[in-house]
C-alpha cells in the first residue's frame, strides 16, 4: 500500500528530524507536507538544503489537509522514544480526518486508551513500527548465508548509516548488482516496507531478530546484503544493539560511518573512538565468533567545509590505507568501485 505523507515534526524538523529526513530522501511512498510551525510558509530545501525539495511546510495538521495526505507520520524520535504531549492534539485531529498514523516511538501509540478509541470511531489505524514480531533466538544458520553481508558500523549514533546503506545500494544496482537493505530500525523499516527494530526486542533475542532479518533477505538470492547499523560500540546507551547486530547478522565486512566533528558521544561524556581504534575494536569482538574485516569508511562531513571535508577524508584515508569518502556530499559510486572486490569475500564462523 503506498502512503501519502503528512510528516509531524515541531519545532524539530531542521534539527534532529532524521525519521522525517531519510522518508523524504529515500521512502517510494510520497511526502505531500511537513508540519512544523517554526518553518511555515517555507520549503523543505530552505531548512534542509541537502534534501533539494520543494515540499511545503505547514504549521498544522489541518493545513495539510488540503494536500490530500493518507497518513500522519511521526518525523522525529526524541530520546527514550516518548511522545511529546504537546503532540497530542495534533494525532487526534489527523486521526479525526481519518489518516493512519505511523510512529516510530518507543512509546506505543495503538496501546494509547485515547488514541486508540479515537481511531476506533474514525475508522483508521494505527502502525508502531517499532512494536517487533515474535523472534527465535540466534540458531547460528546465519553462517550458511553465501551472499556477502555488510554491517555499517560508526562512531556514534545518528551519523547517517542507514544514509550510507542506502546509498551503497544504490550504488551497487548501478553497477549491476543486486543489493538487498536489511532494515533495522524505525525509520529504515518506514523506507523499506518491512524489517524489525531491533531495538524494541528483547536483548536475549536481538541476535536472533538480526539473523532473522539477513536470512530473510537472502531468500530473493540477492548479490550483496547491506545492514543499517544502529548506535555505537561504545555508546553507554546503544551498544547492547550494536552488538546484536554485529553478532546475529553475521557480517562478512564492515564499513565505518564517522561523523569526524563528533568528539564525545551524545548525551555522554563518553569520548568516541578513532578511525584506527573503531577498526581495532569491532574487528577484536568479531574475531573469536564470525570474523568480518573493515572495508571502508564513510564520513559525514556536514559540518566541514569544503576544504575541512575533503582533508578529513584525506586524513582517515592516510591513518587507516583504507578507502574513504563522503557518500552524501561526492556520492556513492566512488567509495562502493573501491571497496566491490572486498565485498565479495565470505568468511567462516569460527569453529565452523
Amino acid at each position: 500500500m503506498k502512503r501519502r505523507y503528512a510528516i509531524l515534526a515541531p519545532g524539530h524538523f531542521a534539527h534532529d528530524a532524521k525519521t522525517a529526513h531519510g522518508v523524504i530522501a529515500y521512502s517510494s511512498d510520497e511526502t505531500v507536507a511537513v508540519i512544523d510551525p517554526a518553518g511555515a510558509g517555507k520549503r523543505v530545501r530552505d531548512v534542509v538544503s541537502h534534501l533539494d525539495s520543494d515540499l511545503p511546510i505547514v504549521a498544522s495538521v489541518a493545513e495539510a489537509l488540503q494536500y490530500a495526505p493518507s497518513a500522519l507520520l511521526i518525523g522525529t524520535a526524541p530520546i527514550g522514544g516518548g511522545l511529546p504531549t504537546a503532540w497530542r492534539a495534533e494525532i487526534l485531529a489527523a486521526i479525526a480526518a481519518k489518516l493512519e498514523i505511523v510512529s516510530g516511538l518507543h512509546d506505543q501509540l495503538a496501546d494509547d486508551s485515547e488514541f486508540k478509541l479515537a481511531a476506533q470511531r474514525a475508522g483508521t489505524k494505527i502502525w508502531d513500527v517499532r512494536e517487533p514480531p515474535e523472534v527465535p533466538l540466534f540458531s547460528g544458520a546465519v553462517y550458511n548465508v553465501t551472499t556477502p553481508t555488510l554491517l555499517l558500523v560508526g562512531n556514534d549514533c545518528a551519523v547517517g548509516k542507514m544514509t550510507v546503506a542506502l546509498e551503497l545500494c544504490r550504488a551497487a544496482e548501478r553497477a549491476g548488482m543486486r543489493a538487498a537493505f536489511v532494515p533495522t530500525g524505525q525509520t529504515g523499516i518506514m523506507i523499506a516496507g518491512w524489517g524489525i527494530s531491533v531495538d524494541r526486542v528483547i536483548a536475549d533475542f536481538a541476535p536472533g531478530a538480526a539473523e532473522t532479518l539477513v536470512l530473510y533477505a537472502a531468500q530473493s538470492k540477492p548479490d550483496l546484503i547491506v545492514v543499517e547499523g544502529q548506535g555505537a560500540i561504545n555508546h553507554p546507551a546503544y551498544a547492547p544493539v550494536t552488538l546484536a547486530l554485529m553478532y546475529g547478522a553475521a557480517p562478512d565486512t564492515l564499513v565505518l560511518v564517522v561523523d569526524p566533528a563528533r568528539e564525545r558521544v551524545s548525551g555522554f561524556n563518553t569520548p568516541t573512538l578513532h578511525y584506527r581504534e573503531l577498526i581495532r575494536v569491532h574487528e577484536a569482538l568479531l574475531a573469536t565468533v564470525k570474523p568480518a574485516r573493515t572495508v571502508g569508511i564513510a564520513l559525514n562531513t556536514r559540518s566541514l567545509d569544503e576544504a575541512q571535508a575533503r582533508a578529513e577524508i584525506a586524513r582517515a584515508r592516510g591513518e587507516t590505507g583504507l578507502p574513504a569518502d563522503d557518500v552524501v556530499r561526492y556520492g556513492p559510486d566512488a567509495l562502493y568501485a573501491e571497496i566491490a572486490l572486498e565485498l565479495n569475500v565470505k568468511g567462516k564462523p569460527c569453529g565452523g
